[in-house]
């Protein structure tokens, strides 16, 4: 469970750790909901249930907490993939759990993904870092397992990552906007399968 999503109790006296937390999670529904520009400290602070001057405490602006919210889902992101490659030594089951954890990132709880991969401040450049790091690390995740196991050289095999990383991510957004007509599961089998066919074309190198 990351940071942003730890269950708090609204009027309970709460460490500095706990309210940051339930200071995110509302940050994150005010922003889902009405975007960066339009949101204002005011609404997150009633939807926390606590006064601005104890938003203020912990994020002295509103872009300083948006920073802190992407970050926080950004992390999620790579340590969902990052996971999926390192929990299996199969490359048909890594593929499929990266997808699945593309899929699983973007029907989490309070839209994340939009404030990952939809924000209105994706132009402003320290926002637009967090964001292309975030992406940047998955991809070295899947490059350096395609590398390992199929024997290509690093600039082959992150291409390879990027074209994996960016069907599981469109995929995942697709399948949730059309208001996930197929089940998850399915979607998941269905795009991993289509993935795996290309990738399985390069021999295995490593036991």
């Amino acid at each position: 469970m990351s940071e942003a999503t730890a269950p708090v109790h609204r009027g309970a006296r709460l460490s500095r750790s706990a309210r940051r937390a339930q200071l995110l999670v509302a940050a994150r529904d005010v922003f889902a909901a009405q975007g960066y520009h339009a949101a204002a400290m005011d609404d997150i602070a009633e939807k926390a249930g606590v006064s601005k001057p104890v938003l203020y405490q912990h994020f002295p602006g509103k872009l300083e907490l948006y920073r802190a919210l992407l970050t926080t889902y950004a992390d999620e992101l790579v340590g969902r993939v990052q996971r999926a490659i390192s929990a299996t030594p199969d490359n048909e089951a890594r593929v499929h759990a990266a997808v699945s954890a593309y899929f699983d990132f973007v029907a989490g709880e309070g839209q994340a993904y939009r404030l990952v991969f939809e924000s209105d401040l994706r132009g402003e450049p320290e926002a637009a870092a967090v964001v292309d790091g975030a992406l940047t690390r998955c991809i070295d995740s899947v490059a350096s397992a395609v590398t390992a196991d199929a024997g290509l050289d690093m600039p082959r095999a992150r291409l390879l990552a990027v074209g994996l990383v960016g069907l599981s991510q469109v995929a995942a957004q697709y399948w949730l906007d059309s208001d996930q007509d197929i089940p998850r599961d399915e979607a998941v089998a269905l795009m991993s399968g289509l993935a795996w066919r290309g990738l399985a074309g390069f021999p295995l190198i490593h036991g």
